[in-house]
């Protein structure tokens, strides 16, 4: 019988990480939360980067070279703006549009964001689960040396995340109620997987929403992370350097250290096998997700990790 599997993940890496669990899990085995605190506002638009990227991955339309965006995506709307006097800054594709327009549209007639998002997955033929952690809005704010503080899309997409970061914060967290479909998931879970994602940019935000930190705390199951950090370098974005700016060593061990409270076991690379350790119940394997199929053996030797190790 397949284990029920939440995973908790934000950007392109978890995103990678939720297609290979859903090729190998049955679709209602699995239940995908997704990072908010990145969505914003512009023009006039909700865009949510994170479960757009996503569903898009899971509904098998994801640009595939980014790894966000629709692929074969044109801008012409970006263009128009231009002629207009305006410089867009955030690539919104005119595919991508779409979703934009109908989440917009239906959270302004009084809808919650689950369960706008529940019908746009299904639209693209998604039949697990992909829930955003709340449906409040939530905004990650980075303080930098050089621009002081900036909202995160600022910061990640119109500064190509290079001022240099001081600290972090997540407006309205502590305001923010996690929903009732992401407490039952967790509630019904096998096991919790934390995604290669970026542990403070993506993660942190999930974390510091007071529902969803006491409702993983409360199970006494598997609750594991894998690295986003190999060789001492992020697979894709900013962890690296975002990791060295806090004052972190830049290694899988540092983010086990980061994620301790919330785990019991850690997947690292088998690049870092002569590296320092966490000392908690871990595995060493490929980590990096090139292709699906390499998405889908991860998802494998982690699930069989869990039943033969830790359950």
């Amino acid at each position: 019988m397949a284990l029920n599997i939440v995973a908790l993940v934000g950007g392109v890496g978890g995103a990678k990480l939720a297609h290979g669990l859903a090729q190998v899990l049955p679709p209602e085995n699995l239940t995908v939360v997704v990072n908010t605190g990145d969505d914003f506002w512009l023009h006039g638009l909700r865009i949510c980067p994170d479960f757009d990227t996503v569903m898009y991955t899971l509904g098998g339309v994801v640009d595939p070279v980014n790894g966000w965006g629709v692929r074969g995506d044109t801008v012409a709307m970006l263009g128009a703006l231009q002629r207009y006097g305006e410089t867009p800054w955030f690539r919104l594709g005119d595919q991508d549009l779409a979703t934009h327009l109908l989440r917009t549209e239906a959270l302004r007639s009084g809808e919650r964001l689950t369960t706008i998002m529940q019908r746009l997955t299904k639209a693209l033929g998604i039949h697990s689960s992909i829930l955003p952690m709340t449906d409040d809005e939530v905004s990650t704010i980075v303080d930098t040396v050089e621009f002081g503080r900036l909202s995160f899309q600022d910061y990640f997409v119109r500064h190509r995340w290079q001022p240099t970061v001081r600290t972090l914060a997540y407006d309205g967290v502590e305001r923010a109620t996690v929903t009732p479909e992401v407490v039952h998931a967790v509630a019904d879970a096998d096991a919790i997987m934390i995604g290669p994602s970026n542990p403070w940019l993506s993660l942190a935000p999930m974390l510091a929403l007071p529902g969803l930190r006491d409702a993983l705390l409360a199970r006494d199951i598997p609750r594991i992370a894998i690295t986003p950090i190999v060789d001492g370098k992020a697979i894709k974005g900013p962890a690296a350097k975002l990791m060295a700016e806090l004052g972190y060593e830049v290694s899988a061990q540092s983010v086990a250290e980061f994620y301790r409270e919330y785990i019991n076991g850690f997947i690292y690379d088998q690049v870092d096998i002569h590296s320092r350790r966490p000392d908690m119940r871990h595995l060493l394997t490929n980590t990096i997700m090139q292709t699906d199929a390499d998405r889908a053996e991860l998802a494998q030797q982690a699930l069989m990790w869990i039943e033969s190790e830790l359950l």
